[in-house]
Formats: C-alpha cells, sequence, structure tokens
C-alpha cells in the first residue's frame, strides 16, 4: 500500500508504513465491504463523507471528497454530503465544510 495522494493525513501514512501488516489487512476489509455495496462509488464517497462529518473526523475528508471527485460528485454534492447529517449530528458537521470546499477546489 502506497499513497500517491496529498490528501492523505500524516497520522495515515504513517499507519500505512510503521503498521504495514494491520494496513494490509484494513484494506482488504474495506476492499471486500465495497465490492459488496449496492452503492455507486460516487453515492459511497459522498455517505463516507456524511458519515466522516458527522463523527468529526476530518482528516479523512480530503481523501475522501477527492474519490467523490474523481466519481463525478459536484461541489454542491460534497457540500450537501457533508451537512446531510445536520439535523441528528448538530451544526458539529458545519467543521468539515472548510476542508471539503478546500480540497475540492484544490483538485
Amino acid at each position: 500500500m502506497s499513497s500517491h495522494s496529498p490528501h492523505i493525513s500524516q497520522a495515515f501514512q504513517t499507519f500505512m508504513t510503521e503498521a504495514h501488516g494491520h494496513a494490509q489487512a484494513w484494506a482488504a476489509m474495506c476492499q471486500a465491504l465495497e465490492q459488496t455495496s449496492a452503492l455507486d462509488t460516487k453515492t459511497g464517497e459522498l455517505a463516507y463523507l456524511a458519515v466522516l462529518a458527522a463523527l468529526r473526523l476530518k482528516s479523512g475528508i480530503p481523501f475522501h471528497v477527492e474519490a467523490a471527485k474523481k466519481a463525478g460528485a459536484s461541489r454542491e454534492e460534497v457540500i450537501s454530503a457533508i451537512l446531510v447529517g445536520l439535523p441528528v449530528a448538530g451544526h458539529g458537521v458545519v467543521q468539515a465544510l472548510p476542508m471539503a470546499v478546500a480540497a475540492y477546489d484544490a483538485g
């Protein structure tokens, strides 16, 4: 597992290089889950962004914005995905907006 994306956090890059076996096992699990999903890639990435925002896990936002954009997501769809949890998760989801918009515009 090597990283060529500037959108991958330093923490995740360290995980991939310093805990290679764990990282490989984790990646295999993620790939298996993705293959069993009924969602298309764009919808899956947008849903993933919604979960990241709701859980306030901002470090994954740039990577998944880049993936959503590559899958055809518009800037407005990315913003909507970040905000979809607003009624349930509260205004904390807006903390992900600056990072998401910057990542979209940078790509």
